[in-house]
């Protein structure tokens, strides 16, 4: 990055579902961090980092539209900016898999919603200079996953089947929840989660919500 750019501003596109957070992080960034533009879905995202190409994106994990593919499928359909543009996760999630999953789709970091707006700022800035950035405990899953040899990349292959939709259901069901508080806490119906558990079934080849259990638990990602 230049002296000019390090002097003025760094560009940031903000990208989360939730107009109120972003209004609150808007307030809490330092005076060098220009949000140049917003999005709240997965469509609207890839469309208005595209035109704007910042420095910086401070993506939520799990966003509406798409495929379902969230956070993920905005890092797919923006490929092609890689290479200028960095992409910093920026989610209430501190679930192994979600930050595998995006660090694994080009993410240069992810960063939990706990922190301040100035650690905030702190880490945009680290991330516009090429550094990678975690919050502290998040830093193990990534040396976990990419430390390590075959299994893990098996165990991502077969996750990476579910939409980002089918693991938050994947999750609650394998954790004990029925089908009407999966609907209750995703805000959904349970119709629509009856669908969701059918596909991860079908996908992992699995036969019912006790064999999910156990696949979860094998596999750490309650």
């Amino acid at each position: 990055m230049n002296a000019e750019n390090t002097i003025e501003n760094y560009r940031v596109v903000l990208v989360d579902d939730h107009a109120i957070f972003r209004s609150g992080l808007r307030a809490d960034l330092a005076q060098d961090i220009q949000i140049v533009g917003e999005a709240g879905t997965v469509e609207g995202a890839i469309e208005v980092i595209t035109e704007q190409q910042p420095d910086v994106v401070l993506l939520d994990v799990h966003l509406p539209g798409g495929r379902g593919g969230g956070g993920a499928e905005v890092l797919k359909g923006c490929t092609g900016l890689l290479g200028s543009t960095r992409f910093l996760a920026l989610s209430v999630s501190d679930a192994a898999q979600d930050v595998v999953t995006v660090i694994r789709s080009g993410a240069r970091g992810y960063v939990t919603k706990s922190i301040s707006g100035a650690e905030i700022s702190d880490a945009v800035r680290r991330v516009a200079g090429g550094d990678a950035v975690f919050s502290p405990r998040l830093a193990g899953f990534v040396l976990d996953a990419f430390g390590s040899s075959g299994p893990v990349a098996e165990i991502d292959e077969e996750l990476d089947l579910l939409s980002d939709r089918e693991l938050q259901v994947m999750r609650l069901i394998a954790r004990g929840y029925s089908y009407k508080e999966v609907a209750k806490e995703l805000f959904i119906s349970v119709k629509t989660v009856e669908s969701h558990v059918s596909n991860v079934l079908r996908k992992l080849q699995l036969s019912n919500r006790h064999e999910l259990t156990r696949w979860a638990v094998d596999r750490k990602i309650l």
